[in-house]
């Protein structure tokens, strides 16, 4: 059987780019130095503890394993994985230069290199059955999917949709590593998938939930034209106190640019806080014209944190768009 390995950027996600540009995967972990310098994984981890006291026991332990994955596990011709988190896409590339120790490649923090021929074709999150969802949600930087080397060869091969599976969570670390934090993310990454298949007004319905449990009355610009503004924030009910607070929601794949941040600002009513939500994010561009105009910008991530947060307080009918169960995770160290 081919090996197939899963390698994350994790929150760095800007690496992504430079990995495609250089022909390279790489993590970090730097302060552990050179991992071929060690004789074993166990001296590798006793450096972990040494160099992250500060860390939780089982966090220093999991990246010493990932670690030493990396550098001695992985060999050329295995397959790999990237995410982009941005595009929400899948990068699939062959590894072809086995693994070095080089600060100067990406980042001096990520110091740990393996070189790969990557496809120029992306597979897109929403084409995966959801048992490859779930197992490649987890938080592991480094960690094997060989159960789904299969579909992934199928997609990248014939562009097929892929059939269903089982929908548990699936956990692909198998070793002692194991930590809550990664069924945490597993169950993020799915909410993200979840508010992805809303749809444009859903969507606006969920963002005026969320300001609704805030403690705002919301008025939500019924379907047509909007002139730049689809909801209305304020805290009275004839909308006369102040902060007002006028939302523009952009739900598609795409960045929003600066243009559409310069409609927000010059829409009525004027003088109003802004609120700019794009699940596809935001170009630079636009980040720095909501920079110097105090417009908050709310992407994909950040709008799963605040539903996290807010999903209890939200109205019923706004609460029945996801269908979120809490589960209690005891917090093993």
């Amino acid at each position: 059987m081919e090996k197939w390995w899963m390698v994350r950027a994790g929150d760095n996600n800007e690496l992504v780019p430079e990995w495609l540009k250089k022909q390279v995967a790489t993590i970090g972990w730097s302060s552990l130095g050179n991992p071929m310098e060690f004789l074993n994984r166990d001296n590798l981890i006793e450096k972990a503890h040494e160099v992250y006291s500060k860390e939780r026991p089982k966090a220093r332990i999991g990246w010493g394993h990932q670690v030493w994955k990396f550098s001695r596990e992985i060999s050329v011709n295995d397959n790999i994985i990237t995410y982009s988190k941005e595009k929400r896409e899948y990068i699939i590339g062959k590894i072809n230069k086995p693994y070095f120790y080089d600060p100067k490649v990406i980042h001096d923090y990520y110091p740990n290199v393996i070189g790969v021929k990557w496809e120029s074709k992306r597979i897109s999150r929403d084409q995966l059955s959801q048992g490859a969802k779930n197992s490649l949600g987890g938080i592991s930087t480094v960690f094997r999917v060989d159960t789904w080397g299969d579909e992934f060869e199928r997609l990248l091969s014939r562009g097929e949709e892929s059939p269903s599976f089982p929908t548990a969570l699936q956990n692909s670390v198998d070793d002692e590593s194991v930590d809550n934090t990664d069924f945490i993310q597993q169950a993020i990454t799915l909410l993200e998938d979840a508010i992805d298949k809303l749809d444009e007004w859903q969507i606006q319905d969920l963002i005026g939930g969320l300001l609704e449990s805030m403690g705002y009355k919301v008025a939500i610009s019924p379907k047509g034209p909007d002139g730049g503004v689809d909801i209305i924030a304020h805290r009275d009910a004839f909308g006369f106190e102040k902060p007002i607070i006028k939302v523009q929601v952009k739900h598609r794949k795409a960045t929003a640019g600066s243009p559409e941040i310069q409609q927000l600002l010059g829409s009525n009513p004027m003088g109003a806080n802004c609120l700019f939500v794009s699940t596809g994010g935001f170009t630079s561009q636009a980040k720095n014209v909501a920079k110097q105009h105090g417009v908050k910008l709310v992407d994909l991530s950040e709008l799963v944190q605040l539903v996290e947060e807010w999903y209890e307080k939200m109205p019923v009918e706004r609460q029945s768009l996801l269908s979120l169960i809490k589960v209690y995770i005891p917090n093993a160290q």
